[in-house]
């Protein structure tokens, strides 16, 4: 066999390959006499057809069958060979294909890149430092209070935090609209959920009452035919329903998993799960300043098959975070909604990759079952989630490559120059949600 490869791009190979005629049809006609003794056809015995009638019936079948294998075989030994190291499945061409000649194909093919990682020494990385106060504690306690309220009609007009139940229908004109209208519909005045000035017109009504509601529709709105759009809505209410906190008493302290009431384990738990919370954000805050010098200082290639694997993955997460269904059709979903987010991904993930070879970064057992029992802290019965997590190799490996990530962004923050920034717990949650957002818009105006 001859190999010969030729280099397309940074990341791409076309491999041209060329078997012996006499390899191949030898191997045609072994698979021809093997096909001969199982065969049956009308006037012959088993096993005694001709070998004339089986080539003339099955030969073009067989070649095609033995000539696919032979395709796929020699890929393979080729990139052993040729210390190639393809990212996703190659495309395979045959370019002669016929008894008596030598058989001639080609395989193109993207690699992982070669990286040379580049240093981010000399980015500032500002690490926050956060405490939780009482105030935070007391405010925690007081949206838990909301987050588990009751509602109950009262004899007044709605003011901003009530609830209203009423039914409505928006018209264009005077033409109603497909999806603008519902029957008994509950809406918290203030939440933001719908149109931009709807609820606000709406504080000051009474139950019995019937409104018209004017509003225009954002220009990006997700309806394309609606955005920019003027619309009146009708609408009756029904009801006025004022927020009834729940009292911090024994059954409350028991939703949140204190069995026995007590307000100062009750206080405590909240604290620490705080705490928690304000190191994961600080943590996240520190990964993506370190991710984004990454980055910036080093513009590697992305192999094109990785990125729709990521796509794809992006793509069933979506699906099932919109409740589509297991049997719904991801193709269905444009790549464009994706593709950016999913080349930044993969770009990370070759960088990171890099940082944990060259550091020969690794995770032990007992660090595994540490980073788990971390994570089980968070659960009512966190025996159990240690227990499924180390009884499953697939959840174990992805608690590994945390791990080894946390390694590889630990290991760059040693290049970088840190500076300490006192922040509210409040504060150091909405920057880490901030900087998150702005890394993705990031992503999208680079890969524009």
């Amino acid at each position: 066999m001859q190999v010969s490869v030729e280099t397309t791009s940074q990341i791409e190979r076309r491999v041209t390959f060329q078997v012996p005629a006499a390899e191949v049809d030898e191997a045609v006609e072994a698979r021809l006499k093997d096909t001969a003794k199982n065969i049956r056809l009308n006037g012959f015995r088993k096993g005694r057809v001709p070998m004339s009638v089986v080539r003339q019936r099955y030969g073009r079948g067989v070649r095609d069958e033995v000539v696919g294998e032979l395709m796929r075989e020699r890929y393979v030994r080729a990139i052993t060979e040729q210390n190639l190291n393809p990212a996703g499945f190659p495309s395979i061409e045959p370019k002669v294909d016929e008894e008596g000649k030598d058989l001639e194909f080609v395989a193109s093919l993207e690699i992982y890149p070669e990286i040379e990682l580049a240093s981010i020494e000399g980015t500032e990385v500002e690490r926050p430092v956060v405490e939780v106060s009482d105030a935070d504690l007391e405010e925690m306690i007081e949206t838990l209070r909301k987050q588990n309220a009751s509602w109950e009609e009262v004899d007044r007009a709605a003011e901003e935090g009530d609830q209203v139940k009423l039914d409505f229908q928006g018209f264009l004109g005077d033409e109603p609209f497909e999806g603008g209208s519902a029957e008994g519909h509950e809406l918290v005045l203030g939440s933001g959920n719908f149109i931009p000035g709807f609820e606000e017109q709406l504080v000051g009504a009474q139950a019995g009452e019937e409104k018209e509601i004017k509003v225009t529709f954002p220009e990006d709105y997700q309806a394309e035919h609606l955005a920019g759009q003027e619309a009146t809505f009708k609408v009756k209410v029904h009801a006025v329903k004022g927020q009834v906190l729940p009292e911090i008493d024994d059954e409350f302290i028991k939703r949140f998993g204190v069995e026995d009431g007590d307000i100062e384990k009750f206080r405590a738990e909240v604290k620490k799960n705080m705490a928690r919370e304000a190191k994961q954000a600080v943590d996240n805050r520190i990964k993506q300043q370190v991710l984004e010098a990454l980055k910036k200082a080093n513009d590697v290639p992305v192999p094109q098959a990785l990125v729709q694997q990521e796509t794809d993955t992006l793509k069933r997460q979506a699906a099932q975070q919109f409740g589509l269904g297991e049997d719904f059709d991801v193709s269905q979903l444009p790549n464009e909604l994706f593709s950016e987010q999913a080349k930044g991904r993969v770009q990370v993930g070759l960088l990171l990759a890099e940082v944990i070879k060259q550091g020969e970064l690794d995770a032990s057992d007992d660090e595994i079952r540490a980073k788990v029992e971390e994570l089980a802290e968070q659960y009512q019965e966190p025996q159990q989630v240690i227990d499924y997590y180390m009884g499953n190799d697939q959840l174990k490996t992805q608690v590994k490559s945390a791990i080894l990530e946390e390694k590889a962004v630990d290991k760059l923050l040693q290049q970088a120059t840190v500076k300490n920034v006192e922040m509210s717990y409040q504060q150091a949650l909405a920057a880490a949600q901030q900087q998150g957002e702005q890394a993705e818009e990031g992503e999208e105006e680079a890969n524009s």
